[in-house]
């Protein structure tokens, strides 16, 4: 500015090809300017006159989804540096800082302080939208920001950006190969999103078919369902005379009646009509049950924060359900008195009952051969059956999310021990279990592969 010369070569990153050059943004442009410091009033009905914030301002475009409206008056008092007008190239400064995009209309728009504009001269305004998308510019903008206790993007860093300038012609070429570019990776980001939408749906319907009994065929030499039950009822009365098990007070039974219609059988030996909890007719071999007739289920452990130690037992937590599996990555240790109970065993079901997030309760996964002990955290449960491969297909599915979606209104969303246990599950013969299983596996592993070359 005042003449002096200056060595940057430490600034400079990279070398240019022939016939670019290296220029200050102050450099190339007749304006460089932030919006209107003192916020014009607003209306809440469009005059014709727009107010722009940094959160209008989107990569490649103006978001006017959520924008504030200035009516005329209070448009002619503003000045005019703040006006921005068609091809003038603006730049988020709070916020996300570094967002970028030209204006493309004739609109009347007006800047709040916390987007700045650039007008340029000679420059193709698309040129320079794109090449301060780069990752070289943006981390210059970035690193600007820092240097205030408040991120912000000031004008004197947008003066000082340094940006490598093409040929004209050449700048034109950039633009449209980049302009391309980025209309193919649009459609492909719209596609992965169509394919990932298509694989939950299918996910959804597989599972679907496999508990209405229509996703492998049924064979009538197979022990029917009725009888393994039966089988179950039998072995856990026995354990109960033995004292190796308690009873379940809140046990509930649910059986078809002579009359063809279906009922549960509570604790307190009353009997209710379920009929209308039934949502489809099961093919032959197949039983209504809940989950308290073929396993067992247990909450998690409480704990304080004082108990946390390095070197205690692992507490398998919400965060440890990542993509239907057991991820041991983010482990929480405590040293406090644990019960038989609240440790968890190979095959056990872990399930998050409670969060904050209603679409993560329900999650599960199942626990495979730990190399240590561990628990299991008190807004957690674990079901533990026999028949845990299937069982575990079955909690994916939306009859089992129907449970909770539809009943639980509560502040904070839970599956709470009674809803797990009466949790009516439709139960095939236990061959026709290996089958859809074996089949299952097959479909969705299928469906992750495609997943996995999406990304």
């Amino acid at each position: 500015m005042d003449g002096t010369l200056k060595c940057i070569e430490d600034e400079i990153p990279f070398d240019v090809p022939e016939g670019w050059a290296w220029a200050r943004m102050v450099s190339f442009s007749s304006l460089i300017t932030d919006g209107e410091h003192k916020t014009p009033q607003r209306v809440n009905e469009f005059q014709g006159y727009y107010l722009l914030s940094a959160r209008n301002i989107q990569n490649g475009f103006l978001s006017l989804n959520d924008v504030d409206f200035v009516e005329k008056s209070e448009f002619d008092k503003i000045s005019k540096r703040c006006n921005p007008k068609e091809n003038d190239v603006l730049i988020s400064c709070s916020g996300s800082i570094g967002r970028v995009t030209v204006v493309n209309d004739r609109n009347a728009y007006v800047m709040v302080r916390s987007a700045a504009m650039v007008r340029t001269i000679n420059i193709n305004p698309y040129y320079l939208m794109f090449a301060l998308q780069s990752g070289q510019l943006q981390n210059q903008m970035q690193k600007a920001s820092k240097q205030t206790a408040q991120a912000n993007l000031f004008l004197s860093a947008i003066q000082s950006l340094l940006i490598p300038i093409p040929p004209e012609f050449e700048a034109q070429r950039i633009t449209q190969i980049a302009e391309q570019a980025i209309s193919i990776i649009s459609m492909i980001e719209k596609n992965q999103e169509c394919v990932s939408q298509n694989i939950l749906q299918a996910k959804a319907k597989i599972l679907d078919l496999a508990i209405r009994g229509q996703l492998v065929s049924q064979d009538p030499n197979d022990e029917p369902a009725s009888i393994l039950l039966e089988r179950i009822r039998s072995e856990k009365e026995e354990l109960i005379k033995q004292g190796k098990i308690k009873r379940d007070k809140k046990e509930s039974i649910i059986f078809k009646g002579d009359d063809n219609s279906y009922y549960e059988k509570l604790s307190d030996g009353k009997c209710r009509c379920i009929d209308e909890e039934i949502p489809f007719v099961l093919p032959d071999g197949w039983e209504w049950c809940n989950l308290s007739m073929i396993g067992t289920t247990n909450i998690g452990l409480t704990y304080r924060p004082v108990d946390i130690e390095t070197d205690g037992t692992v507490v398998l937590r919400s965060s440890n359900i990542i993509n239907d599996e057991i991820d041991l990555n983010d482990l929480v240790r405590v040293k406090t008195t644990i019960r038989d109970n609240q440790y968890v065993q190979s095959n056990d079901i872990l399930i998050c009952t409670r969060n904050g997030s209603k679409a993560l309760v329900g999650k599960c996964a199942l626990i495979c051969d730990l190399k240590e002990p561990a628990s299991f955290g008190a807004f957690m449960a674990v079901y533990r059956t026999p028949y845990y491969q299937y069982v575990l297909h079955y909690l994916r599915s939306s009859l089992f999310r129907g449970i909770f979606d539809d009943t639980n209104s509560t502040a904070i969303n839970q599956l709470t021990q009674d809803m797990l246990k009466r949790a009516i599950i439709p139960l095939p013969p236990q061959a026709e279990q290996e089958r859809i299983v074996s089949r299952l596996d097959c479909l969705l592993s299928q469906l992750r592969d495609i997943e996995k070359s999406l990304n």
